[in-house]
C-alpha cells in the first residue's frame, strides 16, 4: 500500500523528461554484482526511488523482482508508466526520496538510480531505512562518463567555455561517508563496472537536454551549450559514437 507523499521537489525535471529516454543504461554486470552482494532472492520486493523513466526499474523488473517505482515528477512518471505498461510486476506512485508515501518494513531492497544526489541524502537514508525489512539493502548508483576519453575532453572544454567553474556536485562524490555517518547502514560495498554506450550522435546530444546538473548551472543557457556540442559533432562528421561510461554503485545493508 502507498499513499501520495507531500514533499517539496527542488529539482524540476518537467522540461527534461523526454530527452531522458536517450540516456545510457546501467552496466548489467554491475547490477548483477550488486544483487549478488545483497543475495537478493528471486521474487524479492524492491523500491526504486527517483525512478524517472525506469532506467533502473526496467532491468530490475526484467530479473523477476516486484518493483514499486517512486517518482515525484508527473511528466517523468507518465513516461515511465508508459514504458513499463507490459510489466505486471511494476507499479508507480508519486513521492520523493525523503517522503515516498510507501509502507514501513515493506521492501527487501531500495535503490536510487541517478537520483540520490537530488535528495537531502541524510533524510533519504532515514526514509530508506524505514522502508526496509530487517536485513534489507540500500543502493545508489550513477553512470559517469569517462572524462579521459578524447571526445569527452572536448565536450568538457565546451561546457567550461560557458561555465568555467562547472561542478558535478554530489553525483561524482564517494557516497561512503554520508552512508556511514547516517548510523543506519553498514559500510557500503563499492562497485565499478564499465559500460560502452553506442549511440547516434543526434540522440546523445539530445540527452544533454536532460542533464539537470548542467541546466541548473547554465544560467538559462542550456540550449546554447547543447547547440555548441552539436556544432562540435557536425564539424567532426560523426553519425554514431561509442561513449565509455563507468557505472558506480554503493550498496549497503541496513542496521536494524
Amino acid at each position: 500500500m502507498t499513499t501520495e507523499a507531500a514533499a517539496t521537489v527542488t529539482w524540476n525535471y518537467s522540461a527534461l523528461a523526454r530527452p531522458y529516454l536517450k540516456r545510457p543504461d546501467y552496466s548489467e554486470g554491475g547490477l548483477d554484482a550488486m544483487l549478488a552482494i545483497a543475495k537478493t532472492p528471486a521474487g524479492a520486493t524492491l523500491c526504486d526511488i527517483g525512478a524517472g523513466l525506469g532506467h533502473l526499474t526496467v532491468p530490475l523488473a526484467r530479473r523477476g523482482f516486484t518493483l514499486t517505482a517512486v517518482e515525484p515528477n508527473d511528466e517523468m512518471r507518465a513516461l515511465g508508466v508508459e514504458r513499463t505498461r507490459e510489466m505486471s510486476n511494476v507499479s508507480w506512485c508519486k513521492g520523493t526520496g525523503e517522503a515516498t508515501g510507501c509502507d514501513s518494513d515493506a521492501f527487501d531492497f531500495v535503490s536510487f538510480g541517478s537520483s540520490f544526489n537530488v535528495t537531502d541524502r541524510a533524510q533519504a537514508l532515514k526514509e530508506t531505512h524505514r522502508l526496509l525489512r530487517s536485513g534489507g539493502w540500500f543502493a545508489c548508483m550513477w553512470n559517469h562518463r569517462d572524462l579521459d576519453d578524447p571526445i569527452q575532453v572536448d565536450v568538457e572544454n565546451i561546457i567550461r567555455s560557458f561555465i568555467p567553474n562547472y561542478d558535478y556536485g554530489t553525483r561524482r562524490e564517494d557516497q561512503t561517508r554520508v552512508i556511514v555517518e547516517s548510523g543506519l547502514f553498514d559500510t557500503p560495498f563499492r562497485i565499478e563496472a564499465p559500460v560502452l554506450h553506442t549511440v547516434e550522435v543526434a540522440d546523445w546530444v539530445e540527452a544533454w537536454r536532460s542533464h539537470a546538473t548542467l541546466d541548473r548551472q547554465s544560467n538559462g543557457r542550456l540550449n546554447e551549450i547543447v547547440d555548441a556540442i552539436q556544432a562540435y559533432f557536425d564539424k567532426r562528421g560523426d553519425r554514431e559514437i561509442v561513449v565509455p561510461y563507468t557505472t558506480r554503485i554503493w550498496v549497503a545493508r541496513a542496521k536494524k
